[in-house]
């Protein structure tokens, strides 16, 4: 663990806050619940820019399922990954999707205007710019572009992790980039750099097990990455580690249990054949 993580230990969650039980719909594919509680928390706190980029994180990973660019094969499939087939995404949900990213910013930059570190702001602006860096590169297939955008999230991240306690779930965001950037060829990282990013895999591991450890929204998210890595990397075992872990947490998502069933089967036919040697 890095010297700041161990720093300061994350606050403690008395009871979950409107923000967390739509992050729990959300991780059980449960979009529809997700809006309806944002949509009574923004009625009841207007203000609050989380409500607004959550929305558009929901509406992401709907789509996303929709498209069918959820499963584990379209991440772990170079090919799949990088090809620039054109999607049938849906304008309306792309329109709202954006829409509740400039509601997110305009009430983030109102808070921060009031008190420059703010967490819940500066972290509306993060998930926010995710959000569009994810669809930019995943739905439009706009990748350069996407890494450019990325820029933005880590801006965000990095201020997130400076204050005490930090906001833990922002290595959820570094640890992603970590890992991309140690993946793609050298060419890209010199045009495409970042700061504090070594484009190490190791490292991204490192920074999504924080995230695991003590993240806050983006913890089942942190251990979807670290599954879809684990299996890039040939380790079926400790992806259904953390695919059952999450088939547990989040029993209504039927993704979740897909990829476990597919995940053990690898397990099993990786044990016959180790024994039959």
């Amino acid at each position: 663990m890095t010297a700041s993580a161990l720093a300061a230990q994350p606050p403690g969650v008395a009871s979950p806050t409107a923000i967390d039980r739509a992050f729990a719909r959300l991780y059980n594919f449960d979009f529809a619940d997700a809006h309806a509680i944002l949509d009574e928390h923004k009625r009841v706190d207007p203000g609050d820019p989380l409500s607004y980029s959550v929305s558009a994180a929901a509406d992401l990973f709907a789509e996303m399922y929709r498209l069918k660019i959820l499963e584990t094969d379209f991440f772990i499939d170079d090919s799949k990954l990088l090809e620039k087939k054109t999607l049938k995404a849906d304008p309306a949900v792309r329109a709202a999707i954006f829409n509740a990213v400039g509601e997110a910013k305009q009430r983030a930059e109102a808070k921060l205007a009031v008190q420059p570190h703010d967490r819940d702001a500066l972290l509306a602006l993060c998930m926010s710019a995710g959000v569009v860096a994810d669809y930019t590169a995943l739905v439009e297939r706009r990748h350069w572009a996407a890494l450019q955008l990325a820029r933005q999230t880590q801006f965000y991240a990095l201020k997130l992790l400076t204050l005490n306690p930090p906001v833990y779930d922002a290595y959820h965001n570094l640890g992603m980039m970590e890992y991309v950037m140690g993946s793609v060829t050298f060419v890209v990282r010199w045009f495409i750099r970042f700061d504090q990013i070594q484009g190490s895999k190791q490292k991204g591991v490192q920074n999504l097990y924080l995230a695991v450890q003590y993240g806050r929204y983006y913890k089942p998210f942190a251990k979807i990455l670290l599954s879809v890595i684990y299996l890039r990397e040939k380790k079926p075992q400790e992806a259904e580690k953390l695919l059952s872990e999450l088939a547990r947490d989040f029993p209504e998502n039927p993704l979740f249990r897909l990829e476990l069933a597919k995940v053990s089967e690898q397990v099993r036919a990786q044990a016959a054949a180790a024994q039959a040697k």
